[in-house]
Parts: structure tokens; C-alpha cells; sequence
């Protein structure tokens, strides 16, 4: 396996970020996941406009996106395989081990790793703990995943592959790697920017191609919605067919399936949709 390092291709077993690093200190760093199918990122534009906006919002220098399109092909020409999942992150660099960042300059590393396709359906919990639609980091696509990584363990301890969040209003928000669509008479509905969630790409798409509409949600909203799905990056849409202790037979519904049969169609046609 070779990834890009700092300017250049490495073998995986042999590259080494500085353990002073503060993306591993202190969580101070960003990052992009990207679908790559046979070779072929999907929406990377897209992708790069957010990554900026996350290092802006973070203080970072601004990322080259040059380099970044450079280090993308070279990590996927050197890495071949039908289906991957193309990581970009992009650190405070070396730096003290206390919140100050040091003077040396970010990191960049692209990695790439082979994953499938998700199945069309899936479960999912919710969970006790809140996003905080004020915080410094909302709207980020930070490194600061802890807490998303505690969430995603207890909803595979209960058999789900996906654990979704309210904010500290009580409002339907985001999963920890998704955002969430509810089917309500028919119409499509998702929780806005404004609820805290994290503004995906995959839901930016899908909202712009279904007519979706942005909704404050409360989050018993799931408890009654005629069908549910999630998007992200490498699930594209995904029916859900369970939500903790309900069940909603017969996913993906007709709403949510007219949605992936549009999303495929459109993502198809434009590998770089702006």
C-alpha cells in the first residue's frame, strides 16, 4: 500500500507522522472521505470546497488543492481496486503539547482503503448523547471523532450499523458519519445546517436532485416517519429498516427508492457534479 505524505508517495508500512503531531495531540486537524470507483472520484470538487471551509473554521492555513488533486491520483494509480475509500487529512502539524499550535506547518496525507458496497438497507439506534448545534466545531469535518467513535460501538453492540444524535433542543440531527432524510406524506425531509449537523456532500446532492426539503425535526420524528434513510459518502442513500425498536418493513419504502434510483442516475452521468 502507498499513500502521500507530505509531498510525495510512501509505502504505508514505513511513513511516520511526528507522535508531536496535533492532529494526534489534540484532535486539531480535518479531514475528507471520497469515493473513488475504479480509479474515478466522485464529487472530489465538492469535497475540497469543505475541506477548506473546515480548515478555515479551525484557523488552518488553507489547503493547496492542487497538491491535493495531485496526491489523490497518485494514491489511487498507485493503489488500483474497483471500490475505495480515499481519506484526505490535513493536521496543525508538529507542534507543543498543549493547545498552541507550533510553527512547522500542516500535514497532508492521503490514504486509500478497499471497502464494498453497502447493502440497500440498514438498522440504526439512537443514542443519549447530543450534538452541540453552538459549538466551535459545528458544521467541521474535524478529527475530533471520539465521541462518534463511542456512539458507532454501542449501535454495533445492538446489532446496528449507524447511531444518530439529537441536538441539545431535542431535534432530530445527524448520525455519526450520516446525515438523516425522514418520508413524511410522501414528502422528503431533513434536519437543516442549522440543527448542528454536518453539511455533507452526499446530502448536499441529495437534497438538490429529490427536492428534499430542509426541516427543523424533533427527534421523535423517527418514531412515525414513513421511511427513513441515510446518506453519506459510501452509502450514497441507504433505507433504513430499523430504528431502535421499530421496525419498518418493506425498506427501502417507494419515496426512498425512487431517491437512490435518481441519486445513482445523477451521480452516473457527473463524477465531478459543482
Amino acid at each position: 500500500m502507498r499513500i502521500w505524505l507530505d509531498g510525495g508517495l510512501r509505502d504505508a508500512d514505513s511513513a511516520r507522522v511526528s507522535v508531536f503531531d496535533h492532529g494526534l495531540t489534540v484532535g486539531d486537524g480535518i479531514f475528507e472521505t471520497v469515493k473513488a470507483a475504479e480509479g474515478h472520484t466522485f464529487a472530489l470538487t465538492r469535497h475540497l470546497d469543505r475541506l477548506t471551509r473546515s480548515a478555515r473554521g479551525l484557523g488552518l492555513p488553507d489547503p493547496d488543492h492542487d497538491e491535493i488533486r495531485e496526491a489523490c491520483a497518485a494514491v489511487l494509480a498507485a493503489n488500483p481496486m474497483p471500490l475505495g475509500r480515499l481519506r484526505i487529512t490535513y493536521t496543525g502539524g508538529h507542534g507543543p503539547l498543549g493547545s498552541d499550535r507550533g510553527e512547522h506547518g500542516p500535514t497532508l496525507v492521503v490514504a486509500l482503503g478497499e471497502t464494498t458496497r453497502r447493502p440497500d438497507s440498514t438498522a440504526v439506534i439512537t443514542v443519549p448523547w447530543t450534538r452541540n448545534e453552538r459549538g466551535a466545531l459545528t458544521g467541521l469535518k474535524t478529527t475530533s471523532y471520539a465521541e462518534n467513535v463511542v456512539a458507532l460501538a454501542r449501535a454495533h453492540e445492538r446489532g446496528a450499523s449507524e447511531a444518530l444524535f439529537a441536538n441539545t433542543v431535542d431535534q432530530l440531527c445527524e448520525g455519526t458519519g450520516s446525515n438523516v432524510f425522514v418520508v413524511l406524506n410522501g414528502e422528503i425531509h431533513t434536519p437543516p445546517v442549522s440543527s448542528g449537523c454536518l453539511p455533507g456532500i452526499t446530502r448536499a446532492l441529495a437534497v438538490e436532485w429529490t427536492g428534499a426539503t430542509e426541516t427543523d425535526l424533533p427527534l421523535d420524528v423517527l418514531d412515525r416517519a414513513d421511511e427513513i434513510f441515510l446518506t453519506s459518502t459510501l452509502r450514497d442513500i441507504q433505507a433504513v429498516h430499523r430504528v431502535d425498536d421499530r421496525e419498518l418493513p418493506g425498506a427501502p419504502g417507494p419515496v426512498t427508492a425512487k431517491a437512490m434510483r435518481i441519486f445513482e442516475e445523477r451521480s452516473g452521468q457527473d463524477l465531478d457534479p459543482r
